[in-house]
């Protein structure tokens, strides 16, 4: 018996976006009743975001369309522009791959490009970690993603609530839990150099009796105060001397703001224990995280995967308000003395690992729905 595999077009727009859905390509490929197409386009394309695309080939997966779609100026003025440039391109590229079901991914700007353009072509869409609640400008577009989606793959109890509080039907609602842990499993210890490996920039700091990580990325609803912020943490991290390895932030408004002060204080400071990378493998930082004392700034990464890791977070401001969390996390604001105070407390703990965001097995049920899902474009609010 014979019959036509169903074409699932997964779209790629970040550096993140890639280790939140790698296990879940790796079980679409593998899967005899799905073909994977993939879409790459918008910063995982440029190199000083970390040209995730690379890693993304060097992992055996074939890029069906690359899409160059950012303008340049990381600010309010930019980013709907580049997302309107998405919307033009995609649109061309899902005409020419007619695929049965398009996957996006959490909620940056550049998503909501790919929600938009499925949803005008009438091909159903599947969207991956909606439900959630954050601070900054991707609270409204993940929200809106989730009205624009047909299926929704989400990773807590809480967000599945959410989903369906949003008038989402509740048999299109899945909690998978969070495909970027399935990557975390089997995490074991530092097993490679940094600085052989990746490079990056900065001095060379001994990090064998221990070192942070830093991700801090700017707040796009306080983008004019992205660089103020940033100088908090760079004095913090100064001040604590403990080596530390600083990953660039996200393209987003107020990126040339945070970008700008990391270079401002470079050049007029002592910064012997920090060295700077733009990208990792996903399983490579993830190893790096896990044989962290802490990870400090604002990514999603420290509520997500350090949880699972077991691995201690000083969060700084906003941007991650209100997403659920696990004891590993200790929330301050944006002052130089409550990070490094912070920090200080965190070395002191010994978090357990924690499955709020799921067990680690969530790319094989995803790939299972999607080749199993009745083929919808068209819904109505489920309550009057």
């Amino acid at each position: 018996m014979t019959y036509t595999k169903r074409k699932i077009c997964v779209v790629i727009t970040a550096r993140p976006s890639y280790s939140r859905v790698k296990s879940a390509l790796i079980a679409i490929k593998s899967n005899p009743k799905l073909e994977l197409q993939l879409i790459v386009m918008a910063s995982a394309l440029i190199d000083r975001y970390g040209t995730a695309v690379d890693y993304i080939e060097k992992d055996g997966f074939n890029v069906n369309s690359k899409i160059y779609s950012v303008l340049e100026g990381e600010n309010i003025h930019s980013a709907p522009k580049t997302t309107a440039i998405g919307i033009m391109e995609l649109s061309t590229v899902f005409f020419n791959l007619n695929p049965d079901i398009v996957v996006t991914i959490a909620d940056r700007f550049e998503t909501i490009s790919t929600a938009i353009t499925a949803s005008y072509m009438n091909i159903p869409l599947a969207h991956v970690q909606g439900g959630e609640v954050t601070g900054n400008i991707d609270e409204k577009v993940r929200h809106s993603i989730t009205k624009l989606s047909d299926y929704h793959f989400v990773s807590t109890n809480g967000a599945k609530e959410r989903v369906i509080k949003l008038g989402e039907n509740p048999k299109y609602v899945f909690n998978t839990g969070c495909p970027s842990l399935d990557l975390a499993r089997n995490i074991g210890d530092l097993n490679f150099n940094p600085y052989e490996k990746y490079g990056g920039v900065g001095k060379k700091p001994c990090y064998n009796d221990g070192y942070l990580v830093v991700m801090q990325h700017p707040v796009t609803n306080e983008f004019s105060e992205s660089r103020n912020q940033i100088t908090k943490t760079l004095k913090a991290i100064q001040k604590l001397n403990i080596p530390t390895f600083w990953f660039w932030p996200n393209i987003d408004a107020g990126s040339d703001g945070t970008s700008g002060a990391i270079r401002s204080f470079r050049e007029k400071n002592k910064m012997d224990n920090v060295h700077f990378f733009k990208n990792m493998e996903p399983t490579d930082f993830l190893i790096l995280l896990k044989n962290s004392i802490c990870l400090i700034g604002n990514s999603s990464v420290a509520i997500r995967e350090c949880s699972y890791l077991g691995v201690s977070v000083v969060n700084i401001g906003s941007r991650q308000f209100r997403r659920e969390r696990a004891e590993n996390v200790i929330d301050v604001g944006y002052d130089s003395n409550d990070i490094v105070s912070a920090v200080i407390k965190s070395k002191s703990q010994n978090p357990k690992s924690s499955e709020i965001y799921g067990d680690g097995k969530s790319g094989e049920i995803i790939a299972k729905l999607l080749a199993s899902v009745n083929l919808i474009s068209h819904k109505t609010i489920t309550y009057w």
